[in-house]
């Protein structure tokens, strides 16, 4: 499929063997960089399954990815949704297409999603009528895998961020593209950059971030621009979950019909996500596909079902979570209210922070394993400052919760974490959501009133108070009597996030500490009924690592991973990846940090065999993160190519 400046787009197109009287189909899109025919080639069930239900399929290697041309040179550039409109109008030219075009994904396929659906009337994609998105933000900066409250991520750094520059080395599929694909192979080595470095020397909130930021794009225009019904899907054990109710507040505001679908999921299709309840999702996107693009029966349930979690003894691969489903008609809710609770004390807590707080919460975006779900809280709580307030009364918390204090720092920086644990009668304490703040960065995102971004952040002046307010991620909670409410505050939360560029001591005022939280009271419970998901897989842990590790000697905690397998993909090919890393922290003087870690894809087609391997080096001192990753290229057993790409980034 051609594009407007020439490039080629590798598409896969699915449609009924037998369309009947529907000669005109509707048509779905899905647009990844992850590789159609080997990496991802499993996702196919899906598409069969749409087409099944008289849809098109088009599913897109995204440029300078799988065996499409040109050059990858970062994630959701400009060129990305140019290239998307040129699919939608081709999509809409073909004999058996109705003009009608739906966008559909999971991760990086709903933030392009998302992405077009705000550029409806500025690109002219007319045909875009609906866009259903799983797991994406609206925000990169804020709410994304590279920074968290001005703090950079640590953990996320050995896996996604590596594994990309080793999936873009990639080769194009011989039997796709034919001849000269070697050679296309080696104009994306000698040219596609590692997007990490790109992210790591922005680490504040600047235009490289607003662009694909629906709420809040580089010329300042926010939700305003969204120009079809949208459909989201949102895990309270995923990473992206901070949008789904602020927008669809948005969409009420601005008149565009929404639908929600939020569970206790992981990273994964709710199908077969950890943890359950398991849904069919797919059930859920054909019917809002077919209201949307085809005129089907409205929906007559609310349009959003909300999993409400109550509490349960924390398993890193939990398979139910209890709890209950309600019905969300318009946001906020009425009869929401504020539940604010205060500390009830005086005086000051001095905090003296420690490295390698925080790894009973492991990151905030749980997927398949390594990348698990919380642990029990109490280790980190005993080195946190932590207030319980005992439930006496039942009632429903859904939204974001905020917590406000006043803080100084000893030092000319901080970090300041904040967690929400339910502790159950016997002291089990399971994490509800957690939020992060660089001091540094307060007041510098995501726009000031004019919307500019960008604003650089601001020493502190030792020992001088701060009023701040933290944002936690939105969530669901049941609070029960006889169990209660803990906030835990501490200076990090490794290896979430990178700690703060040396020792420091905060002072908390415990006058000034207010939890606010969003509640709910009286909320029914839903009728509404949903086809159950498969659940899932029982062998995820097969072959994988997740290991916490005290040298106590040389006063430092790291945490390794490992995960991998092989498997078929199409075309003859056979796969092989295998993903490893670690995160180590000093627990002397926590500026001292690093982060390591291998990514390798093996194909074994019948044309030929590659395989590419990217490394990652990173250290950090008081000054500045040192970043070093390298990239080598197998073509058989010859050595074809070998990129360096570095960096050293103030530690702001």
């Amino acid at each position: 499929m051609p594009t407007d400046d020439g490039e080629r787009l590798a598409v896969d197109l699915f449609l009924p063997d037998e369309p009947g009287a529907q000669v005109q189909l509707a048509t779905l899109i899905e647009a990844l960089p992850y590789r159609k025919d080997d990496v991802t080639e499993s996702y196919a069930s899906t598409y069969e399954r749409f087409v099944d239900e008289g849809f098109a399929v088009v599913r897109v290697d995204l440029r300078g990815t799988g065996s499409s041309t040109g050059i990858a040179t970062d994630e959701y550039p400009e060129v990305e949704r140019t290239d998307l409109r040129s699919v939608c109008r081709w999509i809409a030219a073909q004999p058996w297409s109705s003009g009608r075009v739906g966008m559909f994904g999971t991760s990086y396929s709903g933030f392009n999603s998302l992405q077009m659906a705000a550029e409806v009337e500025r690109l002219g994609v007319s045909e875009l009528g609906a866009v259903v998105a799983a797991y994406a933000t609206d925000d990169r900066y804020t709410d994304d895998v590279h920074y968290m409250g001005g703090v950079l991520r640590a953990l996320d750094l050995i896996d996604y961020p590596l594994y990309m520059v080793s999936m873009n080395a990639l080769p194009p599929v011989p039997a796709v593209f034919g001849d000269g694909w070697r050679d296309e192979w080696r104009r994306r080595l000698e040219h596609t950059p590692a997007w990490l470095i790109e992210w790591l020397e922005h680490p504040v909130d600047a235009p490289t971030w607003r662009r694909g930021s629906i709420r809040l794009g580089p010329d300042g225009a926010g939700y305003e621009r969204m120009g079809c019904p949208t459909m989201l899907v949102v895990g309270w054990a995923d990473g992206y979950r901070n949008n789904s109710f602020r927008v669809i507040e948005q969409y009420d505001r601005h008149g565009l019909p929404w639908r929600l679908l939020a569970g206790p999921w992981v990273h994964k299709a709710p199908e077969r996500a950890r943890p359950g309840p398991n849904v069919d999702d797919d059930v859920e996107i054909v019917a809002f596909f077919d209201e949307h693009l085809r005129g089907g029966a409205p929906r007559e349930a609310a349009p959003a079902q909300v999993y409400v979690r109550e509490p349960v003894v924390p398993e890193p691969d939990l398979a139910f979570h209890p709890g209950r489903w309600v019905d969300v008609d318009r946001w906020p809710m009425p009869g929401a209210r504020r539940l604010v609770k205060r500390c009830g004390r005086t005086g000051t807590a001095m905090h003296r922070v420690e490295g390698d707080v925080g790894w009973t919460a492991w990151n905030s975006c749980a997927g398949g394993l390594p990348w698990g779900q919380p642990l029990d809280q109490r280790a980190d709580n005993a080195r946190s400052m932590c207030l319980d307030w005992p439930i006496t009364e039942a009632a429903d918390v859904l939204g974001n919760a905020v917590v406000r204090l006043r803080v100084a720092s000893d030092q000319p920086y901080g970090h300041v974490s904040v967690k929400l644990c339910d502790v159950a009668p016997d002291g089990t304490s399971h994490l509800i959501a957690r939020g992060m703040l660089d001091l540094r960065h307060r007041g510098c995102w995501p726009a000031d009133e004019r919307g500019e971004v960008g604003r650089a952040p601001v020493d502190l002046v030792p020992g001088d108070w701060l009023d701040v307010e933290i944002g936690v991620e939105a969530t669901t909670w049941r609070l029960t009597p006889g169990h209660a409410l803990r906030l835990a505050v501490a200076g990090t939360d490794w290896p979430n996030c990178w700690p703060a560029p040396g020792p420091v001591t905060l002072s908390i005022d415990l006058a000034s500490i207010e939890v606010d939280l969003p509640v709910v009271d009286d909320l029914a419970d839903s009728t509404y009924e949903f086809v159950p998901g498969s659940g899932p897989s029982p062998d995820e842990a097969d072959g994988v690592l997740w290991q916490y590790e005290r040298d106590v000697i040389a006063g430092t905690s790291s945490v390794t991973t490992r995960y991998g397998g092989t498997y078929d993909g199409r075309h003859g090919a056979v796969v092989t990846d295998d993903y490893r890393g670690e995160i180590g922290i000093s627990t002397v003087d926590p500026a001292h940090g690093w982060a390591r870690g291998s990514s390798s894809y093996t194909i074994v087609w019948p044309e030929a065999t590659v395989r590419t391997e990217s490394t990652l080096e990173m250290t950090s001192d008081a000054e500045a993160w040192h970043t070093r990753i390298e990239l080598r290229v197998w073509d058989g057993d010859e050595l074809i190519a070998e990129r360096t790409f570095t960096t050293e980034v103030p530690r702001r």
